[in-house]
């Protein structure tokens, strides 16, 4: 059987079963990832997404299940291909560096394995370091660094593997937020630059919309929904990923009349006072609720006929504009509703709303 090579590697992920104990933490999970994908795995705590990783990185055992790397079975029920085998690197969420070792030699450490003469070893770590802006941190220790260049040793460590598959392991959540804005841009640029797949895992939409070529949303060991990160955010597969990827606000609905195929006109009120339309998927679900994300509200200067009326309740400055929060007359709030100008709190307001970026889904999930 062929080995893997360092050109990027497709992924094939056949109902992967994992239990520990009586706690079943991946539930027939299948999934392909195409090489060269910059793929991302959502979810809250609990859902599977480190049981899996660690499942592609030959760190756990699955239960039942297989896996394929460019074709090639590394876990079957007769098989197990150690991690070391697999043409992969991982960058851990606690950075995992060597502490007995300087930058330049964690770095340099995937390297001892290739038959490279010293200058070019050396020649390759001090272009990984530089790609990653700690050049000058060649002879620190790692206890000596902040948890940013942490992570950035441990991402140039991955680069200099040379593999075809670089695994990530919530790398981002022990950083502050602004360092965490620029690892997230080195990371997705470098990685890509590199050709390797990526497999990333996260609990942060807005992070995962802005790394992936392709988003995996998981819940309870399972995969709810795969799609580009526009295809997640416009017609999410049910309520759990509507709600997972940001919402504005979930209202109940008094009446849901179905207008086409993939529309619906819907009512807040039994009178039909406050009545929008809204995208519909499969049949009208009982316990309708309408699932709004904050960008299919537009706030207008005041009530208009037509439209919703509400009142601002709060408003905060972020930089760019305002988000606002939003009360309607049937008491319900909307959060987060972006407007270049300011509306203030107690002013009277109509809003204009998307079709396109409102669904019915039952309240159930």
């Amino acid at each position: 059987m062929s080995e893997v090579t360092n050109t990027s590697i497709a992924i094939d992920i056949a109902n992967l079963t994992k239990n520990f104990g009586d706690k079943l933490a991946l539930d027939n999970f299948s999934l392909r990832i195409n090489p060269g994908t910059f793929f991302v795995l959502l979810g809250p705590s609990g859902s599977g997404k480190t049981t899996l990783l660690r499942c592609l990185a030959g760190i756990e055992r699955p239960s039942a299940g297989t896996i394929s790397l460019s074709g090639r079975e590394v876990v079957n029920a007769q098989r197990f291909v150690a991690p070391e085998k697999r043409s992969l690197a991982m960058v851990f969420q606690d950075y995992a560096l060597w502490p007995h070792l300087s930058v330049a030699k964690n770095v340099g450490f995937p390297l001892h394995k290739n038959e490279m003469t010293n200058d070019a070893r050396e020649a390759r770590v001090r272009s990984l370091l530089e790609r990653v802006g700690i050049a000058h941190l060649a002879e620190r220790y790692p206890n000596q660094l902040s948890g940013g260049e942490q992570q950035r040793v441990a991402l140039a460590r991955a680069l200099a593997a040379d593999v075809g598959l670089i695994l990530f392991d919530e790398p981002l959540s022990n950083l502050d937020a602004d360092r965490r804005e620029r690892l997230r841009i080195e990371i997705g640029t470098l990685t890509r630059e590199s050709g390797a797949t990526a497999v990333y895992i996260t609990h942060d939409q807005s992070e995962a919309f802005a790394l992936a070529d392709q988003v995996g949303v998981m819940r309870e060991g399972r995969l709810l929904q795969v799609g580009t990160p526009e295809e997640i955010y416009r017609a999410p597969a049910n309520a759990f990923v509507a709600r997972f990827t940001g919402l504005a606000g979930e209202l109940a609905l008094a009446t849901v009349t179905r207008i086409s195929p993939t529309r619906a006109r819907v009512a807040l009120t039994a009178d039909g006072e406050l009545e929008v339309e809204a995208r519909l998927v499969g049949d009208v679900p009982a316990n309708a609720h309408l699932f709004l994300r904050a960008s299919a509200v537009t706030i207008l200067n005041e009530p208009q006929s037509g439209v919703m009326s509400a009142t601002i309740s709060d408003v905060a400055f972020t930089g760019r504009g305002y988000e606002h929060v939003v009360e309607l007359s049937t008491g319900e709030t909307l959060t987060k509703i972006f407007s270049p100008s300011r509306f203030n709190r107690s002013q009277q307001v109509g809003l204009a709303i998307d079709p396109e970026q409102c669904f019915v889904f039952s309240q159930e999930e």
